[in-house]
């Protein structure tokens, strides 16, 4: 198989996730707009509560227009280092056996449905931070607009790594039922690693210091904190290096995972 054919194919994977959930326009607008918009807006009055409250001009060296940018920002970031709705379907694949008719193909399941994530992650993007750009802009909260390319560039990273977590947890539907409730589990636990809940800075300093060590706060507070100027290029290539050494457990696992899986799965069926 020639690298041009390689691309072709992906390619088309990618393109299949744009067309067909721009298909659907009210359910993806909803999904990528105004769900992320009616949190950010949610965290934002909280924020502001918080502060009132304290009659404070600071907390935990950051005034409050620091943790409103935080808080746009976190909620569409977070709603692109996500990987519920294809993990569920993959699971689903597996548990029915409509895997058969994907097995047979020209491909692999692990690259047929990393492009379609691709492919749908960068249309929400492109949709969905319309919204931040604007209300930043016109709020005047500190970004750093020059830095969120680089920032980009790690939530795909990230991404990747999402999605290895997802072929791992899809290829355990071989060997047990119900692995749905894994995929919730999971993202209840991304919730507060990633730091969606709230900035990592108000933990105590080793208990931040251990989730930067992990790779689940490059889903949010790295990228989000590198944009608003909360942490500097050093944390940054520092998410690249986690980030990298996660990938490589998870696609090891999953390459194990998903060969013994797909051995029992050929000679028992689903």
């Amino acid at each position: 198989m020639s690298f041009t054919a390689f691309c072709r194919r992906n390619l088309g994977f990618f393109k299949l996730a744009v067309a067909s959930n721009l298909e659907y326009r009210l359910n993806f607008l909803i999904d990528s707009t105004v769900q992320p918009l009616v949190s950010s807006v949610v965290e934002m009055v909280l924020w502001m509560a918080i502060f009132k409250g304290a009659q404070a001009v600071e907390i935990a060296g950051f005034t409050q227009n620091y943790y409103l940018a935080y808080a746009l920002w976190a909620t569409f970031v977070a709603r692109i280092t996500v990987n519920w709705m294809y993990e569920f379907r993959m699971i689903e694949e597996i548990d029915t056996g409509s895997i058969n008719g994907l097995l047979i193909r020209p491909m692999s399941y692990f690259e047929y449905y990393l492009s379609q994530l691709l492919g749908y992650k960068f249309i929400t993007t492109i949709i969905s931070f319309i919204f931040p750009v604007i209300f930043i802009s016109l709020l005047e909260l500190p970004t750093v607009w020059t830095r969120l390319p680089a920032a980009l560039v790690l939530i795909f990273y990230y991404l990747i790594f999402v999605y290895g977590m997802s072929f791992c947890i899809s290829s355990l539907a071989f060997f047990f039922n119900k692995v749905n409730s894994l995929t919730v589990t999971k993202n209840l636990a991304l919730w507060l690693l990633t730091g969606e809940l709230f900035p990592l800075d108000l933990m105590p300093e080793n208990i931040k210091n251990f989730f930067l060590a992990l790779p689940f706060s490059c889903g949010v507070y790295i990228p989000v904190g590198y944009i608003t100027g909360r942490i500097d290029h050093s944390v940054l290539l520092h998410g690249f290096k986690t980030t990298t050494i996660g990938l490589i457990i998870v696609s090891v696992l999953g390459f194990f995972l998903w060969r013994k899986g797909v051995r029992s799965y050929a000679g028992t069926g689903a």
